[in-house]
């Protein structure tokens, strides 16, 4: 591969037997003999079995479609190896977009329980999530575990109690935004606040970058994690690709792999998701070198739908990032350990993200208490033993803040519920939409067929026609294409009171003003948390215009400093 591919980063693993795999140029996943190993670390087979290892693989709007056994253009073969050789996950979800698949994945929560429900956590917001939920790392820390991060963050930063770090990681090295520039890492949120967005822990990586494109840096961190790690400890490692969000950027070499899609976008998406699929293999191998692979559970997801827009797709499934439709928030998903009873296997009981936390800490020995006040299960046997799900129903989410549905309305939802908020439910085979759920398009593959994201091909869907509840039968149904609203009244009844049952233990939505004194010019030119304490005056008898003007910005900060800011008005 040239400089600027993946491969460059198997640096640090020189040692590892180069095998030529098809035209990809793939490594060997063999495993190292005992001798290699022991030399490595000794004694590592007497350790296997008591904690697994834990990597949990986040992509970043990898659409439904967009991986080998969905039958897309996009070449996987690690992940369809991965895949084939473990259990793929066909109804396992997540939510619409970024911040609430990630804080329902760490907390194990849904976004009503922690406030987030409405968007993301924008990077001027004194936001993040809330300082008193328990985090994954946190909880598998307690048990014994390291515990590092690599990646995007994207769950708020505006106080040093909000970092990674500080959140139950040991380490951290990645971005603390939604998204930014895959080589030099900077991030505009408006004209004029800009500011550099790579971490190194606490603080600005300035000393770490080379300019090299984000999966590979993130790639090589992971690598050397794990070769310094004595994998006789328990490891979690959570690694939250950038790849594929958008600005579309990748290296050349794994462009020209695409030359024959003329649809600009889609070829750039198409070389960022290979060049993340070789990152996967190179961190496959290496936990097989480093002891890791015999005692691990690696679970790969996406964090919502893809964006036709920025290249991504879901056909046949309706709808995309963003909204909830099955589209947006139905994943991509699999699981591949040793330790799966049934290897090779499809589960399609249902699964949601949040069922991760509990599943994982049972599964490291640890206990899930009834104070926890989960909203996720535990699905190990589902998932390993082809079990039944323990899960018969999701909350997608409740969004008071969203009320676009114009025609929405208490009369149109029975005097039950306001359907003129964005809801949507899952319940069995039962799925219930109320407001605005999205765009929700039909984008099949044939409409990235020309230079631009062609119109021609989609089946359109107009939310102007009075609309705005819906109610599918999934198992029959998945593409949503048929409305049963109106010809189960009862059942939409019966949804529409479990969401005012789930409304009942909601909190109030976090979603603050923006501050201007996040902005990075008065940081450094770098991201990061800007709020602090307000300290105790020492010299109470000096006035000041301005000591005055500090007072006055100190009650400023109060007013949203807190962990738990008072909703704005919606």
């Amino acid at each position: 591969m040239g400089q600027g591919g993946c491969s460059t980063m198997l640096g640090a693993l020189a040692a590892f037997s180069m095998l030529s795999i098809m035209t990809y140029g793939y490594l060997s996943w063999d495993t190292p003999n005992l001798e290699e190993r022991e030399t490595l670390h000794p004694n590592v087979d007497e350790q296997i079995g008591l904690q697994p290892h834990i990597i949990y693989i986040l992509a970043d709007d990898q659409g439904y479609r967009d991986i080998g056994y969905h039958g897309s253009e996009i070449r996987t073969p690690t992940l369809d190896k991965l895949a084939s050789e473990g259990v793929k996950l066909e109804n396992y979800y997540v939510q619409p977009i970024c911040s609430p698949s990630r804080s329902q994945f760490i907390t194990g929560r849904y976004q009503i329980h922690t406030g987030l429900q409405h968007s993301i956590i924008r990077p001027s917001q004194p936001n993040c999530l809330p300082l008193d939920n328990l985090t994954l790392p946190q909880k598998l820390k307690s048990i014994g575990y390291a515990t590092h991060m690599v990646g995007k963050w994207h769950l708020g930063f505006y106080r040093k109690e909000c970092m990674p770090t500080h959140r139950g990681f040991d380490s951290f090295f990645g971005s603390l935004l939604g998204s930014g520039d895959y080589y030099n890492h900077y991030k505009c949120d408006s004209p004029g606040t800009c500011g550099y967005d790579l971490y190194e822990n606490d603080n600005a990586a300035w000393d770490h970058d080379r300019g090299i494109y984000s999966t590979e840096m993130y790639t090589q961190r992971v690598l050397n994690i794990l070769a310094s790690h004595n994998p006789k400890k328990p490891l979690f490692l959570y690694i939250a690709y950038q790849a594929v969000h958008s600005p579309l950027q990748a290296p050349v070499n794994y462009v020209e792999n695409y030359t024959s899609i003329t649809n600009v976008n889609r070829r750039r998406y198409a070389a960022m998701l290979l060049c993340l699929d070789e990152a996967v293999n190179n961190i496959t191998m290496a936990l097989h070198k480093y002891g890791f692979y015999e005692n691990s559970v690696i679970i790969y997801s996406s964090d919502n739908g893809g964006q036709p827009m920025a290249g991504g797709n879901n056909w046949p499934l309706r709808g995309s990032k963003g909204t909830y439709w099955e589209g947006g928030i139905r994943s991509v998903g699999f699981v591949h350990s040793p330790f799966l009873k049934l290897k090779g296997h499809v589960c399609k009981e249902l699964i949601h993200i949040t069922d991760w936390f509990p599943t994982l800490v049972t599964l490291a020995g640890g206990e899930i208490g009834e104070d926890m006040k989960l909203d996720g299960y535990d699905i190990w046997e589902t998932v390993s033993e082809g079990k039944r799900s323990p899960r018969i129903e999701i909350l997608h989410n409740i969004d008071p803040m969203y009320t676009k549905a114009r025609n929405g309305s208490w009369a149109a939802g029975f005097g039950i519920w306001n359907t003129a908020i964005q809801s949507a439910i899952r319940v069995n085979q039962w799925k219930l939409l109320t407001g605005n759920p999205g765009n929700g398009d039909w984008v099949p593959p044939q409409s990235f067929s020309n230079g631009g994201l062609s119109r021609w091909h989609n089946e359109r869907v107009s939310l102007t026609n009075g609309k705005s509840l819906w109610l599918f039968n999934i198992t029959a149904d998945p593409y949503e294409r048929i409305d049963l609203s109106e010809r189960y009244p009862d059942v939409v009844k019966q949804l529409l009171r479990r969401l005012a049952q789930f409304n009942k233990s909601a909190v109030p939505v976090r979603y603050p003003p923006k501050d201007p004194r996040s902005n990075p010019k008065l940081n450094g030119g770098v991201w990061g948390p800007w709020y602090k304490e307000s300290k105790k005056k020492k010299n109470s008898g000096r006035k000041s215009k301005k000591k005055k003007d500090k007072k006055n910005a100190s009650h400023r900060k109060q007013q949203y400093s807190g962990c738990d800011p008072s909703p704005p008005n919606s």
